[in-house]
């Protein structure tokens, strides 16, 4: 064989060598996410995007699940060995199912990893017994999110930080009128209402939802519904929150709550001027709930390694500033905020003022391990309260029961 020959040869070989290391090395890693809206998957999706762009050794395969069985889901998953690679999960959901994930305490010190970028708070968030386990996207408190023209042309005052309950209830009455409804609450809205009142419905980390305070935050909210009749019913079964949300995009609702991540399916989609404000408290400060969410990776993937790389993207600066942008999060990177001041929010009304109070006046967003099965409580009984036949009384203590039984 002459040289020529031999090192066509070779070079072939090598070739052949170096195409199968590849293959080798290529990646496919599961995720997954909550969501149903468009909007909102094409955002994760780009995110995995991303992440092959920076390691094009890793394709990332999103799965998602509506945010109503997400959570009921996932320990089946768990159970049954089936869980993806990354798993996104919320802070207030971490003390259920941190056992799923994979620690990352000594992964961010190997790697130098500078977890100090992100916000204090929901690090703590998406950590348990001093473990991080996940690496935090977005956090924010809960505030109320209101139709800026309703209030206009029912000539009602913008609510403004600092205003109360008694202030809440007069305005939705204000703005309940010709089929529109002033406000929209959900069963979930409970605890942050409570929270947001002073009220308790938990003592020394156990549910206590049958003390006065607590069942009179029920009852403020309640009667919304089923006495003052400026919030509709929410019916037993249904997603109260894609409810509520989808009456207030279509412009017949003035007043519901959210978070700043929900402001992706407002910006572009409704047909009127969106306002901000901090929820409204009781006779005391302001304690408003905060919250957000991250990604870990499972215990049971086989591609630890890749997640970790993969997680770091889906976290990275530049994937925290084009979810802002979109304004499906305010990010967990405290450098990357104000670009969901300054994009996303923009054009919203007191946007800065409402969030900046709120997170002056954050509290921490207490839950018992069971919080999914008590949440689902929530979403069982409550109606019945809203459609009036079952008191707040009554309505705590049957929850109280199952949820500690």
């Amino acid at each position: 064989m002459n040289i020529v020959k031999r090192l066509t040869l070779a070079a072939l070989l090598g070739t052949g060598l170096a195409t199968a290391a590849f293959a080798q090395d290529q990646v496919n890693l599961t995720w997954q996410m909550w969501g149903t809206d468009e909007a909102d998957i094409a955002a994760w999706r780009h995110l995995a995007e991303m992440v092959t762009e920076v390691h094009p050794e890793i394709t990332v395969t999103l799965q998602t699940t509506p945010w109503s069985d997400y959570w009921t889901k996932l320990p089946v998953l768990a159970a049954s060995g089936q869980l993806a690679d990354i798993v996104a999960m919320q802070s207030l959901r971490m003390p259920n199912f941190y056992s799923i994930l994979e620690p990352l305490n000594a992964r961010i010190e190997a790697d130098g990893f500078d977890i100090d970028a992100f916000d204090g708070s929901i690090v703590g968030g998406m950590s348990a017994n001093g473990e991080i386990y996940g690496l935090p996207y977005d956090v924010g408190p809960w505030m109320i999110f209101y139709n800026k023209d309703m209030f206009a042309a029912a000539g009602v005052a913008e609510p403004q930080p600092g205003w109360t309950w008694d202030d809440y209830v007069e305005t939705a009455r204000a703005l309940t009128a010709d089929g529109n409804y002033g406000a929209g609450v959900t069963p979930q809205n409970f605890s942050l209402i409570a929270s947001a009142l002073g009220a308790k419905y938990m003592t020394d980390g156990r549910l206590d939802l049958t003390n006065p305070d607590a069942v009179a935050a029920a009852a403020a909210m309640i009667d919304l519904v089923a006495t003052e009749k400026v919030a509709p019913v929410v019916a037993s079964g249904s997603d109260p929150g894609t409810f509520v949300a989808g009456r207030f995009d279509a412009g017949n609702l003035g007043m519901y709550i959210d978070g700043p991540w929900a402001m992706i399916g407002k910006i572009d989609t409704v047909d009127f001027q969106i306002g901000l404000a901090p929820l409204p408290r009781g006779e005391g400060e302001l304690a408003a709930a905060t919250a957000g969410s991250g990604f870990g990776i499972a215990t049971s993937s086989a591609n630890k390694d890749a997640a970790w790389k993969a997680i770091q993207v889906l976290t990275s600066p530049e994937a925290l500033d084009y979810l802002a942008s979109l304004g499906r999060a305010l990010p967990a990177r405290t450098a990357q905020q104000g670009t969901w001041y300054d994009v996303a929010a923009k054009d919203v009304a007191g946007a800065r003022e409402a969030l900046e109070y709120s997170l002056e006046h954050s509290a921490t967003y207490e839950i018992t391990d069971n919080w999914n099965a008590v949440e689902n409580l929530f979403n069982q009984y409550f109606p019945q309260a809203f459609a009036g036949s079952a008191s707040a009384e009554q309505t705590m203590q049957t929850i109280q029961s199952l949820a500690t039984q």
